[in-house]
C-alpha cells in the first residue's frame, strides 16, 4: 500500500465516520449480532461501542496496521475479547462454520474481488448463523446511478479502492445467501455517495 493508504487515508477515515449519522446506523443494524462474531473491515473499531451485550468475542479482520493502533481505546474499552484474524492469501484465516455472525459496513465497496469475499464469509458463518451488512452502492435512479460511474474512478483513487456503484445486494445474492431482511435508503449527503443497503443475509 501506498503512504497515503497506510498513513493518511485510515485516520480520515476513522475521522469521517465517527460522527452521529454514523453511529445510529451502526446502532440501528447491529442491535441483532450475538456470539462469536467476525467483523470484516475493522478499521479503527468503530462498531466496537454499538455491539450488543449478547456478543462474546469478536474476530478483527482488516490489513491496516494503523487501524488496529487507532483502534487501541476502543478494544481496551471492549467488553469482549477482540483478536485479530489473518487472511492466508484469499483464505480468511477460520475454520468453516466457526461464528455466530460476520458484520460489513462501509466495506464490500472497497474489497477488490467482493464475490470471493461474500463467499469465504458464507464459508465461515455457522449454517444457522447470520451476516449484518451495512453498506453503500449502486443507486436504481439512472440520474444518479450515471453520476456514480462517472465518480467511481476519482472515488477508488482518494478512497482507497471505494467502489460506489457495487450492487451489494446481487454480489450477497450471488455468492450464495439468502435475504432474511432487507432495506435501502439514502444517508444525508451527496446522493451519490450515499444510497445504502442494509439488512441480514443467512447462507441457504
Amino acid at each position: 500500500m501506498s503512504f497515503y493508504e497506510e498513513q493518511i487515508l485510515p485516520r480520515g477515515i476513522d475521522w469521517g465516520m465517527s460522527g452521529e449519522r454514523f453511529s445510529k446506523l451502526r446502532k440501528q443494524y447491529l442491535k441483532g449480532v450475538c456470539g462469536r462474531v467476525l467483523e470484516v473491515g475493522f478499521g479503527s473499531g468503530l462498531n466496537l461501542p454499538h455491539y450488543p451485550d449478547a456478543v462474546t468475542h469478536l474476530y478483527a479482520l482488516d490489513p491496516s496496521q494503523l487501524g488496529r493502533r487507532l483502534a487501541a481505546k476502543r478494544i481496551q474499552r471492549a467488553p469482549f475479547p477482540v483478536e485479530f484474524v489473518e487472511l492466508e492469501g484469499s483464505r480468511i484465516a477460520l475454520p468453516d462454520h466457526s461464528v455466530d455472525a460476520v458484520v460489513s459496513t462501509w466495506t464490500v465497496c472497497t474489497i477488490p474481488d467482493p464475490l470471493a469475499a461474500l463467499k469465504e464469509i458464507r464459508r465461515v458463518l455457522r449454517l444457522e448463523g447470520k451476516y449484518y451488512f451495512l453498506e453503500h452502492g449502486l443507486c436504481p435512479d439512472r440520474r444518479i446511478a450515471r453520476l456514480q460511474n462517472l465518480w467511481n474512478p476519482i472515488q477508488k483513487w482518494c478512497a482507497g479502492g471505494c467502489h460506489v456503484n457495487r450492487e451489494i445486494d446481487r454480489l450477497i445474492v450471488n455468492s450464495g445467501f439468502k435475504m432474511l431482511s432487507f432495506k435501502n435508503f439514502y444517508m444525508e449527503g451527496p446522493r451519490v455517495l450515499t444510497y445504502m443497503y442494509g439488512g441480514i443475509a443467512s447462507p441457504e
